[in-house]
Order: structure tokens, then C-alpha cells, then sequence
């Protein structure tokens, strides 16, 4: 699957799905401009997609732009982490699609009281970025990450945040 942005699902070595983006969009490391990320997420607002692997239908909110971008877990990424998260915001109906192996939490929180009144979901996703030097393409960066969902009040589930990125270290070969 492809489509403009040049983003692709493959599978890795395990079978496992991998959203691969190709294009960066948001540049370097130290200096994220997050106020261009909200706003590219803004576009994702009234849009729903599928998730493949259970058919559940994923609503994105007029939150998911300021949590995914403002909320304290992103404010704690850096480097790498933090560029992996603003990239990953241009493969949002790609990353959902794959997501995988739900887990389910309670409510804990009051503010939440209406936007979760039926709970958490977290799903396993992952997706690669390139890594280039002097222009050339020398390898892919592979991240995982978890897709925080929320299910409201009103029976729908809603794309809340992306969590828990992490850089996966690459495994010598047997």
C-alpha cells in the first residue's frame, strides 16, 4: 500500500506490520516546531479509519492534535524520540490500520470522566524512518510505540496519543 506521502505497510522478518515512512517531514532532533505538527494533525480531524486486525473503527477527535502534542509524555521525549513522533503523524490512517494486540485499562482519572467513560485501549504499532547521510539512504531507524485510545461516552473509540516510542536496537544475525 502507498500512497502520496510515500508511506508503505510491509511486514518484517517476523511477519509483524511496519508502517515505513519515507519522507521526513519534521527536521532535526533538538528543535521540533510542534505548533506545524498540531496543525498537520488538524487535517486528520472528523476522518476515522480501520484497524485490519479487529475492524474496530477509530474516530480522531478535535483533542488528538493538542494531546499528541502538548501532553506530558511528549514534552519528556528528545532527540530521536521526539522527531519519531512528529513523523509519525503523516502515517496516522497507516499506523491504526496495523495496530495490534489491545490492551484494556479502566478510567482512573476524573478529567476523563466523559472523554473515557468506557475506558483505555492501548495497541502495539511500529513504523521506520529513514536515516540518511550526505543525501544518501543508508538505512531505516525501526520505533515501536503504543496508540492510546479512548472510549467515550458516546460508544465511539478515539485516537487520544501515541506513547511509549522507543528506537529499536537491531539484533545480530545467527
Amino acid at each position: 500500500m502507498t500512497d502520496k506521502r510515500d508511506i508503505h505497510v510491509i511486514s518484517d522478518t517476523e511477519g509483524n506490520k511496519l508502517v515505513l515512512i519515507n519522507n521526513i517531514r519534521f527536521k532535526g532532533k533538538r528543535k521540533i516546531d510542534w505548533e506545524s505538527v498540531k496543525s498537520y494533525l488538524q487535517e486528520y480531524v472528523g476522518t476515522y479509519y480501520e484497524i485490519t486486525e479487529n475492524s474496530e473503527i477509530i474516530y480522531i477527535g478535535n483533542e488528538f492534535p493538542e494531546e499528541c502534542t502538548e501532553s506530558e509524555s511528549r514534552k519528556a521525549l528528545m532527540g530521536a524520540n521526539a522527531k519519531a513522533k512528529a513523523n509519525a503523524s503523516i502515517a496516522i490512517p497507516q499506523l491504526i490500520q496495523i495496530a495490534t494486540n489491545p490492551s484494556f485499562e479502566i478510567n482512573r482519572k476524573e478529567k476523563h470522566v466523559k472523554r473515557a467513560k468506557n475506558g483505555w485501549y492501548k495497541y502495539d504499532i511500529k513504523f521506520a524512518l529513514p536515516v540518511y547521510e550526505n543525501e544518501v539512504l543508508v538505512r531505516y531507524n525501526v520505533f515501536s510505540a503504543r496508540l492510546l485510545i479512548n472510549h467515550a461516552e458516546n460508544g465511539k473509540k478515539y485516537l487520544y496519543d501515541i506513547l511509549a516510542i522507543k528506537k529499536e536496537t537491531s539484533k545480530p544475525q545467527q
